[in-house]
């Protein structure tokens, strides 16, 4: 099976963010994956509510919003409202993560889990069933183009293992640092979505870079 590709639009053009998102929208990628970063969560702030609108407005891919922010019950509705379609929220910022999920999904949005690169996978094995997609940190969050982490494809197969002997549909997102090198790996250990942000938009191609992601095949 494939991997579904989610560009980063946190690396585009910012100057010229409509040719970046239509560049997208005529790509292979299954969504656009937007970084919410406030600064506080994260040690980098990204941009907010008015530039998902802004993107949304010329979007014709998925959403796929990540926030990565103290207190995001507060503005999931706003989020949704902008356009996301999946809304993921990380283990570390929510103190009643059930009830986030259930709200997110009575938006009408898929609910997604992000965790940090210290955060065990089994950590979630009370909730796996409520969340449609978690996202592995495979970097530390909060800027673009880091080094990949090696420990990722361990956990990548240790929550797999979970997903299965819980028989719940949860996919696996890798956020960080993913290309063409790591990404058969990934799929292999039961990624199921790749983010790209950097490797994406510093490419001569993002078009073509889109495409050999979205071809890969396990190893």
């Amino acid at each position: 099976m494939n991997p579904l590709i989610a560009p980063s639009i946190l690396a585009a053009d910012f100057a010229n963010i409509q040719k970046e998102v239509e560049m997208l929208n005529s790509s292979e990628a299954d969504y656009i994956h937007v970084d919410i970063m406030d600064g506080i969560f994260v040690p980098n702030i990204s941009f907010g509510i008015p530039v998902t609108e802004a993107i949304y407005k010329h979007a014709k891919k998925p959403l796929d919003v990540h926030l990565m922010i103290q207190n995001p019950d507060q503005y999931l509705e706003a989020f949704r409202k902008a356009g996301a379609a999946v809304i993921s929220v990380h283990y570390e910022a929510c103190s009643h993560l059930h009830r986030t999920l259930q709200a997110i999904k009575q938006l009408g949005a898929k609910a997604g889990v992000a965790i940090n690169p210290h955060t065990p996978v089994e950590l979630l094995v009370d909730v796996l069933e409520d969340i449609d997609v978690v996202i592995i940190m495979s970097v530390n969050p909060g800027f673009g183009g880091q080094k990949f982490i090696e420990n990722t494809y361990s956990k990548v197969k240790r929550l797999k293992s979970l997903i299965q002997e819980n028989g719940a549909d949860t996919q696996i997102e890798i956020d960080g640092g993913v290309n063409l090198e790591n990404a058969p790996k990934l799929l292999s250990a039961g990624a199921d979505i790749l983010v790209a942000g950097s490797f994406v938009f510093s490419s001569p191609d993002p078009i073509l870079t889109i495409a050999e992601l979205k071809s890969i095949t396990m190893v």
